[in-house]
């Protein structure tokens, strides 16, 4: 696979190791029973995890993790994605929520919280969209009033996948209505147990069942300032932060989405005959197979490169990074439909998972910011790049054969020219 030479023995290693993980430890029964909505939460396949030290594996040795780069957890995240986005999302919330907790937490909440949720004793979940706005993060209404050391909490929270298994939540909250935007918000640890937090309702999804998502409300819930996370009204900064993880799992998770899908069409096309032949052997066949494995294979490297200059600190990280979620979760959609497509119409019932795939396919679009937004922020950081580029490459314009003739490069209209015209 193309993956591997991007790979040193140790993620190598830890790419077999999560695939035998999935080959061997994952009933089907599970994966049936959460597309039901029978299961609410998939807590012992977390637990699992948890005991193979398979979560939050990015982070350091002492807290629970291994200490491995993000190009492993890549790897890893892959391996886990051909079980869907239900499971691939259980075994990514470690990973993002607990990048808040490294990163800005105290050495007490990563006692109580980090170590526990990297064990898999703790279920974690992150509250972040509203029912008013979904990209809209700086809007957030859910207010947080601090008061002789508490946090007074009111507001609601949607699509909060593990509403229903989360032991904790992180929350970012409105704690300075009346600051700018980027000085509003905070994010605060809200354990469920408190008094006032409800998981009001589950919804039924079209796709991605079985994760517990569903709709938060927090009346007058009294939290400790000690639950706080990061400094007070420094949520943009953390929010920021947390952009990495969230549209990094969904890269890596969705390639092994599109990978699976895949590897069922092909072994379905090479048992299959029409017109005394196999239907690989049509190009109308082998052509689609040929343009799933192409874009697969861009995505992957995109999503690699997108790891490497995040691990590196890299200043292009942030538009690498909007740019795997893109093309990754854009390549597993299109991937399901053409392995759909291949299959023809038995793809459609639920004699093959392919139907579920698509299904499960097309949130990862919507989710972890859209991909209408993940294409503002691409082409608002490469402006950036190109026109506050210090040492800038070769100015291709002037190779044009009348670059000389300055008065027709003309880059607005002249209102007096116009009216003389």
């Amino acid at each position: 696979m193309l993956q591997d030479v991007f790979l040193t023995k140790e993620e190598l290693a830890l790419k077999q190791e999560v695939r035998d993980f999935v080959k061997n430890n994952v009933s089907p029964d599970l994966l049936k029973k959460m597309d039901r909505d029978e299961i609410r939460y998939p807590r012992e396949y977390v637990k699992d995890l948890g005991n193979r030290n398979l979560l939050g594996l990015r982070f350091p040795k002492k807290y629970g993790g291994r200490g491995i780069s993000w190009t492993g957890e890549i790897a890893a995240l892959e391996e886990i994605g051909v079980l869907g986005t239900a499971l691939g999302c259980a075994f990514a919330m470690p990973s993002i929520v607990g990048e808040a907790l490294n990163v800005y937490g105290t050495e007490e909440q990563k006692e109580k919280f980090l170590k526990p949720m990297l064990k898999g004793d703790l279920i974690s979940a992150e509250a972040l969209t509203e029912p008013r706005g979904g990209s809209d993060f700086f809007g957030a209404t859910t207010r947080a009033e601090l008061k002789d050391g508490y946090f007074t909490i009111k507001g609601q929270k949607r699509f909060v996948v593990a509403a229903d298994g989360a032991d904790f939540f992180i929350v970012y909250c409105n704690t300075n209505p009346q600051g700018k935007p980027h000085e509003r918000i905070s994010l605060i640890l809200i354990e469920k147990e408190r008094e006032g937090v409800e998981a009001k309702y589950l919804y039924k999804l079209l796709g991605t069942r079985g994760g517990g998502t569903g709709r938060l409300i927090f009346k007058d819930v009294k939290v400790p300032a000690s639950n706080l996370i990061g400094g007070l009204n420094e949520g943009a900064n953390i929010f920021n932060t947390m952009m990495v993880p969230e549209r990094m799992t969904s890269a890596g998770a969705s390639l092994g989405m599109g990978r699976g899908a895949l590897e069922v069409a092909v072994r379905y096309s090479d048992r299959r005959k029409a017109f005394g032949q196999k239907i690989r052997n049509f190009q109308g066949v082998s052509f689609k197979v040929a343009d799933a494995i192409t874009q697969l294979d861009a995505a992957r490297a995109l999503t690699i490169a997108a790891a490497k200059s995040v691990d590196a600190g890299m200043p292009t990280a942030r538009r690498m990074v909007s740019e795997a979620k893109k093309c990754a979760t854009d390549a597993a959609w299109d991937v399901c439909n053409l392995a759909m497509q291949i299959v023809g119409g038995i793809s459609y019932t639920s004699v093959f998972p392919i139907e579920k795939m698509v299904r499960d396919a097309r949130l990862i679009q919507i989710w972890t910011g859209t991909n209408d937004i993940m294409n503002l922020l691409i082409q608002h950081e490469f402006y950036r790049e190109i026109l506050k580029d210090a040492n800038p490459g070769r100015m291709i314009e002037i190779d044009a054969e009348d670059a000389d003739k300055d008065d027709e490069k003309v880059y607005e209209d002249d209102e007096m020219w116009i009216k003389g015209w």
